[in-house]
């Protein structure tokens, strides 16, 4: 059995027992930690996807560690002017172990819950064509020859 879920607007396929880097949390290590962003989620016969997310679904998990990742070295240049920029980042994150997904297939999503049926009115509107002006051309008169 697998879940994807979204958290740090990123989205993760989990299954129990995993270890996964997320965005920080706050909180200490030990904490419970529960997704509710689960997007879809399979068992051996079928798969079940969410519209956006499951309401039924929930992924528990426990915070296993914090840190930091490899730093990612940020370099502006620009030729022939001597201009060169260095600058590294190191993104913090929180590892999770999975510890359970949970599914209960009767109860409906949530966007099916809260779908609303709204019939719009068409209105046909007139189109009048306007009458293009026409313009009256002097005619030219013959030139006078000179002998």
């Amino acid at each position: 059995m697998y879940a994807i879920i979204r958290s740090g607007g990123k989205q993760y396929r989990v299954s129990e027992g995993d270890l996964i880097d997320i965005e920080r949390l706050d909180g200490p290590v030990g904490q419970q930690v529960k997704f509710d962003d689960v997007l879809a989620v399979s068992s051996e016969d079928e798969v079940k996807f969410g519209e956006p997310i499951l309401s039924a679904a929930k992924v528990l998990g426990t915070i296993a560690d914090h840190g930091k990742s490899k730093k990612v070295l940020v370099f502006k240049f620009k030729r022939r002017k001597m201009y060169r920029r260095k600058q590294g980042h190191r993104q913090l994150f929180t590892r999770v172990r999975i510890d359970e997904i949970a599914f209960d297939s009767e109860a409906p999503t949530k966007k099916a819950a809260t779908k609303k049926v709204v019939k719009k009115k068409v209105v046909k509107k007139k189109v009048v064509a306007k009458k293009a002006a026409t313009k009256k051309v002097a005619k030219k008169k013959a030139a006078a020859k000179n002998s």
